[in-house]
């Protein structure tokens, strides 16, 4: 079964510079298919338009053409919404809170009932390694723990797709293998996640398949099980991919 679908999907902003009307492009005529259980990473440099892509999955943005599935329901679409965890690149908490108040507002926020609610709090600190510091206040949190606190309110109602932009940015070498652990675990989980990033080094140890964007454009996708050296050659191809001819030729 498909988790997600896109069909020609394009996204222009348009912004005012001294009363005259600006055009960029967020992404343009974009087609790609994720398996259930698949974990796939959208990789392309910073502005190529991996952020825009989640969010207009996710119904936070609207396309000018073309349409986007998540398990069949067109997006945007409240269904679909039910079905999604998300975690943006710059997470905002209410930092007077501890962590166990934080996913129960967000346990609140999804309606699952409080006999549900308090069990399910349990189990995700637990699997995202915050169980002890439960009580702790976020404001005392690192940035490692934050996105921790980050991935448990994606995971609170259960969702059947996970949507990770730029999971691990700003992250120590800790921090970095704590996140790669938990997507792990949950791919064990059979989770379908959805990650996007410019680390490659990092997108090959998690994602069974990898979409390489540029200027709002897919340009090639490319299957990591099918490679013998992942890092060397996913970034051989990635750089080939990404840089003008002109660079290609000076390196």
């Amino acid at each position: 079964m498909l988790a997600v679908k896109i069909e020609n999907l394009t996204k222009i902003y348009k912004k005012r510079y001294f009363l005259k009307p600006r055009y960029s492009v967020g992404i343009k005529n974009l087609n790609l298919e994720v398996e259930e259980g698949e974990t796939f990473g959208l990789l392309g440099l910073n502005g190529s338009g991996k952020t825009t892509t989640i969010k207009l999955l996710l119904g936070l943005l609207f396309a000018d053409s073309g349409q986007a599935f998540i398990y069949q329901h067109k997006v945007p679409d409240r269904q679909a919404s039910n079905l999604v965890g998300y975690l943006p690149e710059a997470p905002y908490f209410y930092r007077y809170l501890s962590a166990q108040e934080i996913i129960d507002f967000y346990g609140r926020l999804s309606g699952i009932p409080e006999q549900d609610r308090h069990k399910k709090i349990d189990e995700i600190l637990e699997l995202v390694n915050l169980a002890k510091n439960r009580h702790k206040r976020l404001a005392e949190f690192s940035k490692g723990m934050l996105q921790r606190v980050g991935i448990a309110q994606a995971l609170i109602h259960d969702p059947k797709i996970l949507f990770f932009d730029e999971l691990i940015t700003g992250l120590d070498p800790v921090g970095i293998t704590e996140m790669r652990s938990l997507v792990l675990r949950l791919k064990e989980r059979k989770k379908t996640i959805f990650l996007s990033s410019h680390i490659i080094s990092e997108i090959v140890k998690v994602c069974d398949r990898v979409g390489i964007i540029k200027e709002g454009a897919l340009e090639k996708i490319v299957d990591l099980r099918q490679l013998k050296n992942k890092d060397a050659e996913l970034e051989k191809i990635f750089l080939s991919t990404v840089m003008p001819s002109s660079q290609e030729s000076v390196s």
